[in-house]
């Protein structure tokens, strides 16, 4: 079975307008997030094909798990979305499983990574800090010196980031990204460039809570990319962690693909194709969502497409 899925959008401080170029209606020129597949009380997909039509991915995860292999778990495990940073985002930091458990009533920690779509010729992002200790990273924090504590990293259109929980980062204006992560909405803010919301009001930072869960010293978890190059295909596998793996496809003819996973999670990043599923045809474009349950062992992929492949 094959389910595509209906985004949720975002608007945010920093957002912007490039989410219109995947096709989508967003509701302003400040949107900052696409949830493109979700399943999370503050933003629920739902599916827009098929016999679970208008039904949210938490629903099908409550209800008929045996599209996801009858794997256990209180909550769907991933979260995949899009990002338009038109503007600086905060510098945060995400906590563990452990931590957001006792401390953010019972959430996932968020461990996440980025697959760079766009960015400025001269980009780059924050990605992790220079402190050689808690010592030193408490001082750096108290005495406000930033451009001391945090490490940048220059970017480009392709690259790809593993960030693991604990790890301090931020994308910067003119960053568009893909990011699959835990199913976690939990960010604690650690600097936000004194920034005042639409109010006048500085926004709310979370010190302390960020002082427990920074990794110190930072530890960059940079895994080397495997490279597969067929005649008719590429493909990019990015990261296999603890919390998902992840691969990138480009495609120019077709492809069939075996599926060993209780369930795969696919966004269309660029061009058009169709799966083809048991002799059914899918259409899919750019900025499509979807996922392939477990039932689905085998599947044709056709078309001039890249995609992004994640799955546990």
């Amino acid at each position: 079975m094959v389910l595509f899925l209906q985004p949720v959008f975002k608007e945010k401080i920093w957002g912007g307008d490039k989410l219109r170029d995947f096709g989508y209606h967003i509701p302003s020129d400040k949107t900052g997030e696409c949830w493109g597949i979700a399943a999370h009380a503050n933003g629920q997909s739902v599916v827009k094909n098929g016999n679970y039509k208008g039904k949210t991915l938490g629903e099908l995860w409550d209800k008929h798990r045996y599209l996801f292999g009858g794997i256990d778990g209180e909550q769907f495990p991933l979260l995949v979305k899009i990002i338009d940073a038109n503007q600086d985002l905060s510098v945060q930091v995400h906590p563990g499983d452990e931590y957001a458990k006792i401390h953010e009533n019972g959430e996932l920690g968020k461990t996440e990574c980025w697959y760079i779509l766009e960015c400025k010729e001269d980009g780059d992002i924050i990605y992790g800090t220079r402190a050689k200790n808690n010592k030193e990273l408490n001082e750096m924090i108290d005495n406000g010196q930033w451009s001391k504590l945090l490490r940048s990293t220059a970017i480009k259109k392709g690259d790809f980031f593993y960030i693991q929980s604990g790890t301090v980062h931020a994308l910067k204006a003119g960053t568009l990204i893909l990011e699959i992560q835990q199913n976690s909405d939990t960010t604690y803010r650690l600097y936000d460039y004194d920034r005042r919301d639409e109010e006048g009001n500085l926004r709310e930072l979370h010190i302390e809570k960020s002082k427990d869960v920074i990794e110190v010293p930072f530890v960059e978890r940079q895994a080397r990319p495997e490279l597969i190059e067929k005649d008719n295909f590429i493909r990019t596998k990015f990261i296999e962690s603890p919390h998902f793996t992840v691969e990138k496809y480009d495609i120019k003819k077709e492809i069939v693909t075996e599926n060993n996973h209780p369930f795969v999670l696919m966004s269309i990043i660029k061009g058009k194709g169709r799966i083809i599923v048991d002799r059914r045809i899918y259409p899919i474009i750019k900025g499509d969502h979807l996922m392939i349950s477990s039932q689905v062992r085998e599947f044709k992929l056709i078309g001039n497409i890249s995609l992004i492949k994640s799955y546990l």
